[in-house]
């Protein structure tokens, strides 16, 4: 069983740039976390300080209560299987998938050769093509391999399925979610593919412009967001009963995403001729980091 790993006020700076500001977190052991942000939101970043792949410029990491930082007892049972690179500063990549399988062998501990064969007959990987062959899906089946078989307690996925089509991206999750049942392993993924995860993820994290917006129990927190919909006079008259998080009008119509719970918002919306009705993840996703608020 893995210990919490923390970060604690970190800050990671790039010349004029924060891509990480001030970022408290704690990771519980025996969940599945959904990482969610947009481009250049600082999930990689966040990621690579996680696994102590990259320096902070403030703060720090913990493992247990131990430092990540140069620390191989920590080190050990993390892993952040990233993109894949086929290309390299001496050109294309000619290392083969079973180059990179035994390179993960030698600097994973926990590294099980069994389950990595399985997945690649699973993926229909070829164990001899060059990186610089792959496909950008074929790409994405490697690194989720490497990721599985690391049999790392804290095991981190960096955007898994790009590239993959709907076919492979259900595999994906249903080796991750049997192997969770059975391991109990730690996973944080990073997705842009919202509602295909939103069943497997057991806590959300959220991040939007280097910062953590959310961090909360899945179901919990899209229960707690409600649309509220009817004519655009009757939603003026009743926004101010709620915290409101967008709004959207159609001609003479609109709508109020409010931060609440579907019964606080039906009690409050007796009376008034609208809909109440509840939002997708990816919604709501869209509604708080969207670059107007």
């Amino acid at each position: 069983m893995s210990a919490e790993l923390k970060a604690i006020n970190i800050t990671k700076q790039y010349k004029d740039t924060k891509a990480l500001d001030n970022i408290t977190l704690s990771i519980t052991p025996g969940k599945i976390y959904g990482l969610l942000g947009r481009n250049g939101a600082g999930k990689t970043t966040l990621l690579s300080a996680l696994t102590a792949q990259i320096r902070i410029t403030s703060g720090e990491v913990l493992y247990g209560e131990e430092k990540v930082w140069e620390n191989e007892n920590a080190l050990k049972d993390l892993c952040f299987s990233r993109e894949i690179n086929p290309v390299t500063f001496m050109g294309p990549n000619t290392l083969k998938v079973k180059d990179y399988l035994e390179a993960a062998s030698s600097y994973l501990p926990h590294w099980d050769k069994e389950y990595a064969d399985r997945l690649i007959k699973e993926f229909n990987l070829d164990p001899k093509k060059k990186v610089s062959k792959l496909s950008k899906g074929m790409m994405s089946m490697l690194t989720i391999v490497i990721a599985m078989a690391s049999m790392a307690p804290i095991t981190m996925l960096d955007e898994p399925v790009a590239g993959l089509d709907v076919v492979a991206r259900e595999l994906f999750y249903k080796i991750l979610l049997e192997d969770y049942t059975k391991t109990n392993r730690t996973f944080i993924v990073s997705t842009h593919i919202i509602e295909e995860a939103v069943d497997a993820i057991e806590e959300v994290i959220i991040l939007n412009k280097g910062k953590i917006i959310c961090q909360e129990n899945t179901v919990d927190f899209i229960g707690s967001y409600q649309l509220i919909s009817g004519k655009d006079s009757v939603i003026d008259e009743i926004s101010s009963k709620f915290e409101v998080i967008h709004t959207d009008t159609s001609g003479r119509s609109k709508s109020i995403c409010v931060h609440t719970d579907y019964d606080s918002a039906e009690k409050l919306c007796q009376g008034y001729n609208v809909d109440v009705s509840p939002l997708s993840l990816q919604k709501i996703f869209v509604y708080l980091t969207e670059d107007n608020k």
